[in-house]
């Protein structure tokens, strides 16, 4: 294999690579997350992800159900934010756990979700209030299933 021909399949693919090469090295990809202006959970759930390693780049804007449309997001499984990594699609409070076995694993699906904004989900902590249990949903061409059960923060 040539260079040119290395290079030009590496710029054709930059989640792919990037993804393959923060796998190799340890390293977590970048969160890109898009959400509205005025959203304060979401700014809790984009505090919760920092904390837990991850490097995230917001993007305010009050267009957010257009992005959800683009990218697949049912609207069964629609929330309040949306974020891009690694070649997939995390929608509304999904537990930083989740997302970094979803990136270790791997699997084939356009993302995970956690619908609505359930009690006690990162981001949506209300003190003096007891958490919801609630699904983490696996999504994509070929349906959907239970991926992982949270009550708030803790994977039961």
């Amino acid at each position: 294999m040539s260079r040119r021909t290395l290079l030009a399949g590496l710029m054709a693919s930059p989640m792919a690579f990037s993804a393959k090469a923060a796998s190799a090295t340890g390293a977590l990809p970048t969160m890109v997350v898009t959400k509205d202006p005025n959203c304060g959970c979401c700014t809790g759930w984009v505090d919760h992800v920092r904390a837990e390693g991850f490097q995230v780049d917001v993007v305010e804007t009050p267009e957010v159900n257009r992005l959800k449309a683009r990218l697949g997001v049912p609207q069964a499984l629609a929330s309040c934010h949306t974020a891009e990594i690694g070649g997939y699609v995390i929608e509304g409070h999904v537990p930083a756990g989740a997302i970094k076995r979803l990136l270790a694993e791997r699997p084939q699906a356009k993302g995970l979700a956690v619908p609505g904004m359930p009690a006690g989900s990162p981001g949506m902590e209300v003190e003096g209030m007891e958490p919801d249990t609630y699904e983490v949903v696996l999504f994509g061409p070929s349906g959907q299933r239970t991926y992982a059960r949270f009550t708030g923060g803790r994977e039961v």
